[in-house]
C-alpha cells in the first residue's frame, strides 16, 4: 500500500523544474528563453503595452532575478523586433507585430501543454493545490522581503 507524499519544497520544486523544462521545449525553436516568454505575455496581458519599470519589477517579483537580468532580457526582446518602445516614450514597451505573433503562438502552445498536464486532474484537487501554492508564495515573498 502506498502513501501519499507530504507536499515539501522538493515535491513542489521537482513539479515546477519538470513543467519548466516542458515549457522551454515549447520555446526553443523559437530561440525564446524562458524569461523571455514571461515578458512577452506579461506585456500582452496588459493589452500589449506596458509600463517598462512595470514589467521590470514583474519579472524580478515573480521570477527572482535581478533588475540587470530582467533589463538585459528586455533588451533582447527589443534587439529581436519583439517589442519596441512607443515612439517618444522610452518608458513604455508594446509589442511588435511578430512580437504578437511569438506571443499568441506561446499561449496556444502552454494552453494545450497545461490541457495535457491537467488533463484527469480533480478540479478540488487543482483548486486545493492552487490556495496551498499562493499561501506558500506569499509567506515566502515575506521572509525574502525581511531579509532585505
Amino acid at each position: 500500500m502506498s502513501s501519499t507524499p507530504t507536499v515539501n519544497g522538493q515535491i513542489i520544486g521537482q513539479a515546477h523544474y519538470a513543467t519548466r523544462a516542458v515549457l522551454e521545449q515549447l520555446l526553443a525553436p523559437s530561440g525564446t528563453t524562458f524569461h523571455q516568454g514571461l515578458a512577452l505575455n506579461a506585456t500582452a496581458d496588459n493589452g500589449g503595452t506596458t509600463e517598462r519599470a512595470g514589467l521590470v519589477a514583474r519579472m524580478t517579483g515573480s521570477l527572482k532575478i535581478d533588475r540587470a537580468t530582467a533589463d538585459a532580457t528586455l533588451m533582447e526582446l527589443t534587439a529581436a523586433g519583439l517589442l519596441e518602445e512607443l515612439p517618444g516614450d522610452g518608458t513604455r514597451l508594446t509589442l511588435t507585430e511578430a512580437g504578437r505573433e511569438r506571443q499568441e503562438d506561446i499561449r496556444t502552445g502552454t494552453a494545450a501543454i497545461a490541457a495535457r498536464l491537467y488533463a484527469g486532474l480533480p478540479a478540488e484537487d487543482l483548486a486545493a493545490a492552487g490556495r496551498v501554492l499562493i499561501a506558500l508564495t506569499a509567506r515566502a515573498n515575506a521572509v525574502l522581503a525581511e531579509a532585505v
